[in-house]
């Protein structure tokens, strides 16, 4: 990966050295977030309509339910009336703020950027609150008003995509904390939150899972999960693989959002993915105690888009996680092959088609 960075901030542009990394950039500042990337070498943003919609949606959430989430700590207090959270100016502002910035500083990044062969730039944009600016805003309902409270920032650096289906590019996993909360919005206090999850992380491992009771797994810190896991009849019996592309005896199950889920882009077009491809889903957390019946596992976001896992690892003693250090926790395993299994392939593969069309 090239240290070119781009950041555009309320109309400015910077660029390296004087770009921050994107994490220290979302501690910096609180708000509503969203990351994607840009696809074949840089001719398109992957479902960028969709990150616009869901980003406009998490800042409705955090200033409807949390507003110390969207704005500095020290405002906490702040308050809009329904009209104001509700107003149809909102979203249509929200998104052409956005829109507008990544549009006036991609094109710069595209074209200064030295980036390797096969590497795209990844854009974050964060919706902040602006503090300073909502005295009086109560008053006035309108675009005008929404754009007046916002701070919009873009971040683009490169990325170089790990390739599908090779053995490197295989995921391991530790189940390590707890879910979130206000987890139906994407913000950027979460970097800071999972920071302490860190201290647990098993060497080698490169993304952590959580759970609220130390058996069903709900999300990763960055992605979403998912098990492909072989049926069970009415009997409670495992049913027989059965023969031909349609004849699936497996199903995939993935936390639904009601558990305390981030409504994840990638992870809507797997379920997407499973209905047009007769794949048997169901969203309920998969739960550690009947590992045995999983055959393969993923997780996606929108810069890895699919990642087979070929690891996971669980704590022995799920109740004093929180109270040891690394070196003394001990780990049960649930071991997959090093190479993704033919369903998590044909979902990606679906995907992929998927990007091409929305890009």
């Amino acid at each position: 990966m090239t240290d070119c960075k781009f950041l555009f901030s309320n109309g400015v542009i910077s660029s390296s050295p004087d770009v921050p990394a994107v994490a220290t950039l979302l501690q910096s500042d609180p708000g509503a977030y969203t990351t994607t990337r840009t696809h074949s070498d840089g001719a398109c943003i992957l479902f960028w309509e969709r990150h616009l919609r869901r980003l406009s949606n998490s800042a409705r959430i955090l200033l409807s339910r949390s507003p110390r989430l969207l704005f500095k700590p020290e405002k906490s207090e702040i308050s809009f009336p329904p009209s104001f959270v509700e107003s149809s100016a909102w979203d249509s502002t929200v998104k052409s703020l956005v829109k507008d910035s990544v549009d006036q500083v991609l094109p710069i990044a595209l074209r200064e950027a030295k980036r390797k062969e096969g590497e795209e730039l990844a854009i974050t944009t964060l919706v902040s609150g602006n503090a300073q600016k909502v005295r009086g805003i109560e008053s006035v309902i309108g675009a005008d008003s929404v754009a007046e409270v916002l701070d919009i920032y873009v971040h683009l650096a490169g990325y170089v995509p790990p390739a599908f289906g090779r053995p490197e590019s295989a995921a391991r996993l530790a189940v390590v904390g707890r879910g979130r909360r206000v987890a139906e919005a994407k913000y950027s206090d979460w970097v800071r939150l999972r920071k302490p999850l860190e201290r647990l992380r098993p060497s080698l491992v490169t993304e952590l899972l959580l759970s609220n009771d130390g058996d069903h797994l709900l999300e990763g810190c960055l992605t979403n999960f998912f098990v492909v896991c072989r049926r069970v009849s009415h009997f409670g019996e495992r049913e027989e693989k059965g023969d031909g592309e349609n004849a699936y005896h497996y199903e995939v199950q993935t936390a639904p959002i009601a558990d305390g889920v981030l409504p994840g882009i990638i992870r809507q077009l797997v379920l997407d993915a499973c209905l047009s491809k007769g794949i048997p889903v169901q969203e309920l957390a998969p739960s550690w105690s009947e590992r045995e019946l999983w055959q393969e596992a993923f997780i996606t976001n929108s810069l890895r888009i699919l990642q087979h896992v070929e690891k996971i690892q669980f704590p022995h003693s799920w109740e004093s996680l929180e109270h040891k250090a690394l070196e003394d926790i001990s780990w049960e395993e649930k071991q997959f092959g090093i190479n993704p299994g033919r369903i998590t392939s044909i979902i990606q593969n679906e995907v992929m088609n998927k990007a091409d069309l929305e890009g």
